[in-house]
């Protein structure tokens, strides 16, 4: 029997159809108040929703209360969701903007540093970007620097293998701006990687070349 080879999807793309089918009838059993959907499906985006949180928002004591808020969204709104989109997206959408809120609740809240101690800082920010990553890992630091805009194209695209109009839709912007934000984007770590990697090299290496 020969096989149409037009008719095989690549593994990813044939696993992200099998899941799309999946969260789509759980969402049809949510929408009809089916609790045992509803754990399905947490647990299916628990681990993505963590991963893309913590990329995002860079605040690890956040990630649990975003996930149950997002989740919450869910289970209390179900029928906002009209099967115009993937499953994914709509859920992805929802954590993003609960991350926003989450930054700029914790940001308004956050004490103020007494002026001595803010020069203090400001000085050690100035020092060498070498000794500020010293022990640390280097795309960690670099992705902490971006905006938290870019830091979510930058996790959508490379963490999710999402195309720019999925995470548009996400991010609720024009596909432009994402590709705007991910050109800045990389543009900075590749900046900041040109200017820390040199001071982390090894005296010796210098005197070798």
């Amino acid at each position: 029997m020969t096989v149409d080879p037009t008719l095989i999807l690549p593994d990813r793309q044939t696993a992200s159809c099998i899941d799309e089918h999946r969260d789509r009838e759980l969402m049809t059993g949510i929408q009809a108040r089916d609790v045992s959907a509803f754990e399905m499906l947490y647990s299916a985006f628990y681990h993505r929703l963590s991963r893309f949180i913590f990329q995002a928002t860079r605040q690890p004591d956040m990630v649990e209360d975003v996930i149950n808020e997002t989740m919450l969204v869910v289970w209390e709104k179900p029928e906002t969701f009209d099967y115009t989109c993937k499953v994914s997206t709509w859920i992805f959408g929802i954590a993003y903007r609960k991350a926003l809120k989450a930054s700029a609740k914790q940001a308004r809240s956050a004490h103020a540093v007494p002026i001595d101690e803010f020069g203090e800082e400001l000085a050690d920010n100035r020092a060498s970007p070498a000794r500020q990553v010293e022990g640390e890992d280097l795309l960690s630091v670099a992705l902490d620097s971006l905006p938290q805009e870019q830091r979510a194209v930058i996790e959508l695209t490379f963490g999710h293998g999402l195309r720019y109009q999925e995470i548009a839709a996400i991010l609720d912007c024009p596909e432009n701006t994402v590709k705007t934000r991910m050109f800045h984007a990389r543009k900075r770590l590749q900046t900041l990687f040109n200017e820390l990697t040199p001071e982390l090299m090894d005296p010796s290496e210098e005197d070798m070349s």
